[in-house]
């Protein structure tokens, strides 16, 4: 595929999420929140979903999780956020900042499935429950599944902890050290493909 061939069919894949109305979310949102970052990116990073400052913003990860998100990746990992696409598994904010429901994550499965085709990327990182069990068809929580490299149509894929849960447990040290292990599992992961 050429690049402008690519191009065409991610403005292509935006609009449709632009215009969707598969699920009740598209009648409380301000923006979708598409993601962002290089569409050739090596790593593509997939969140849950929106909360209140995505939503406004229509950018992934902006609020206190999103800061905390870009501070682990270039302080630990020393990985430029600028450097990793970033979305979630579903492009609308859920009201109070819910968890997404089943529905809501069937209705957006096409969207980042789509989005990963296009990227085609080296590394997937599952941020939390709900993309990791949506990307391998799991039951298990992220607490058993995390640091544990995966495989998503041949792609590897690190489920780790979402920002907001290392927020909510900030002086769990144990959490802290499993972070900063799956980080430099991220990071050696991303050295062997250069």
């Amino acid at each position: 595929m050429m690049i402008t061939d690519i191009n065409s069919a991610w403005e292509e894949l935006r609009k449709r999420v632009e215009a969707c109305t598969k699920c009740g979310l598209c009648q409380t949102r301000n923006n979708i929140v598409f993601g962002e970052g290089p569409v050739n990116s090596k790593c593509v990073i997939i969140g849950e979903a929106p909360g209140e400052e995505e939503d406004m913003s229509g950018r992934p990860f902006v609020g206190k999780a999103g800061q905390l998100l870009t501070k682990i990746l270039e302080n630990g990992g020393g990985i430029p956020r600028a450097s990793v696409y970033i979305t979630n598994t579903i492009k609308c904010r859920p009201p109070n900042n819910r968890n997404p429901n089943t529905d809501e994550t069937d209705a957006c499965r096409e969207y980042w499935e789509a989005q990963l085709l296009l990227i085609q990327p080296s590394i997937i990182v599952t941020m939390g429950n709900i993309p990791t069990k949506a990307l391998t068809n799991t039951q298990r929580g992220i607490t058993t599944i995390r640091g544990v490299w995966q495989k998503w149509r041949g792609i590897d894929l690190l489920p780790m902890y979402h920002p907001s849960y290392l927020l909510r447990r900030e002086g769990d040290l144990t959490v802290r050290k499993q972070t900063w292990d799956d980080v430099k599992s991220l990071k050696a992961k991303l050295a062997a493909l250069k």
